[in-house]
């Protein structure tokens, strides 16, 4: 999109922490739960007299997302009260690190799609990451004179990460949600789920004649990816129309429509002293060790960027494959244990070289993001609680790459398997699967096929080689999928070479 003014766009990310208790009190942390204001007590609803205590487990899964986002951690850290109106915070401030967050200066560098389809690498600057205290949930019943509170989520632990304003599209905008959602999974930070709230994007943008001018407006309420990518065309678009009539772009906060695709007015954007910001007097500091930082350091896993480098290099999958694997750590898992298990078969079966181990790992990565994962995308599982286990996998696999069985017999036994479980070699012999190995049952089959479609034979002399499918299509009807495919082509080839074609004069 060939721009007039240049956008100038950073994102404020909001994470849900998987901890057992709200950030300063005991009350389950149970996002979304079925009855309104069942986890709450005298602290998190404000009551006069108690005292919070910080929850050690959200310090640590903050220092471990900082640490993988190559964040600098404060050794000293003091909690803010942000005394700015909450309907749904009953003690009237929020509790947050604004002087010393707990990370600071940090990147992410990941690759991206362009508009162009190319692969291009973006390396986004980290402002912050710190911890805060959720606010809780208003509904507004229709037609009523009234609003009710739920305080389920009031207290609940919260990540936000703010970058600077170093993204300049909606490509890398949308990227860049995408990576850290992996890296927030990978590392069990938290599940990072935009349909249940658990991650929530805030867009801020500003257009101008360089990347110094503009009017920074927020963009509020975006519960998806593709909310991140409509809000901000939306939104260059809005601003560029002003611009262009000379009109000023205001300062303010905009809410993202998603019926309407469209940013809407909600208030005039806060100053930093709108919020008065002041110490929290009744928790002490936070004292980060050394001794901490390095052992939550070497509890951080490999992450997806370096992972799918390492499947390229050693398994020689495609990028494309390594990518698909690698944006879902439970289908890595499943990768890994499976080629894990592939390499055991083929060291007991004395029939395949070792050398061909790379084409049976790409066997194995192929079904895996094509069939396996359409099965599991149309499930209600996912790859950590198949009935199919990582072992009978990669014997399905070494069973198909023998050609034991065709790809069609393969995807009808991978589906049986993923239904009910079980041993493949079982499973092919219960229903018969296996190739035809009598040559002659074949050839009959591709002189009968032949012989009954004179215009496919007609059309593929002809230069058609879709003819030539139907044909293979026919053969392996009448052997009840059980043809090789190969041997079959080659079959219906040689037979049509030497069979003359019926007179149409």
């Amino acid at each position: 999109m060939s721009l007039k003014y240049t956008p100038k766009i950073g994102m404020e990310i909001h994470i849900q922490p998987k901890t057992e208790s709200k950030m300063f009190c005991r009350c389950k942390n149970e996002f979304n739960a079925l009855k309104p204001n069942k986890n709450i007590c005298e602290i998190c609803t404000g009551q006069p007299g108690t005292l919070p205590a910080t929850n050690k487990k959200a310090v640590q899964l903050i220092i471990k997302a900082g640490l993988a986002l190559n964040c600098q951690i404060s050794p000293k850290v003091h909690w803010d009260r942000k005394h700015y109106f909450y309907p749904d915070l009953p003690k009237g401030y929020q509790l947050t690190q604004n002087e010393t967050p707990l990370c600071k200066n940090g990147y992410l560098e990941y690759e991206y799609e362009n508009e162009k389809g190319a692969i291009e690498t973006k390396k986004i600057l980290i402002n912050r990451l710190h911890l805060e205290e959720d606010a809780g949930k208003d509904t507004h019943p229709k037609g009523a004179d009234y609003s009710l509170v739920d305080f389920n989520r009031a207290g609940a632990p919260l990540i936000e990460l703010v970058t600077e304003p170093v993204i300049e599209n909606k490509e890398q905008a949308v990227a860049f949600c995408k990576e850290l959602q992996k890296i927030f999974r990978y590392l069990k930070v938290s599940d990072a789920d935009m349909e249940k709230g658990q991650m929530r994007c805030e867009v801020n943008i500003s257009l101008g004649k360089d990347a110094k001018d503009g009017t920074k407006v927020e963009i509020k309420n975006i519960n998806s990816f593709k909310g991140v990518v409509k809000s901000i065309e939306y939104e260059i678009k809005r601003q560029s129309e002003l611009l262009d009539k000379s009109e000023k772009v205001i300062r303010e906060t905009r809410g993202w429509n998603a019926k309407k695709q469209k940013t809407l007015s909600q208030r005039g954007k806060e100053e930093a002293h709108d919020y008065r910001y002041f110490p929290e007097p009744d928790i002490p500091p936070l004292n980060i060790s050394k001794g901490m930082i390095k052992t939550i350091k070497n509890s951080i896993v490999e992450l997806p960027n370096q992972k799918k480098r390492r499947f390229i290099k050693n398994y020689n999958i495609s990028k494309e494959s390594a990518q698909i694997i690698v944006n879902d750590f439970k289908m890595a898992a499943f990768f890994e244990n499976s080629v894990s298990e592939l390499k055991a078969w083929i060291k007991n079966d004395k029939k395949i070289d070792q050398k061909e181990t790379p084409k049976l790992i790409k066997l194995c990565a192929n079904y895996l993001t094509t069939d396996l994962a359409k099965l599991v995308s149309e499930s209600s599982l996912d790859f950590s609680n198949l009935k199919i286990t990582e072992e009978n996998f990669a014997e399905l696999m070494l069973i198909t790459y023998k050609k034991q069985i065709n790809s069609s017999a393969a995807q009808t036994v991978l589906s049986e398997m993923f239904k009910k479980g079980g041993d493949p070699s079982q499973i092919i012999e219960e229903k018969n699967l296996k190739v035809e190995k009598n040559q002659n049952i074949i050839v009959k089959a591709v002189e009968e096929v032949v012989k009954e479609n004179p215009k496919a034979v007609e059309d593929f002399k002809n230069g058609k080689e879709k003819s030539l499918q139907f044909l293979m299509g026919q053969v392996m009807k009448k052997t009840k999928g059980k043809a090789d495919p190969k041997t079959a082509v080659e079959l219906i080839k040689s037979k049509i070479q030497i069979e003359p074609l019926p007179n149409r004069l």
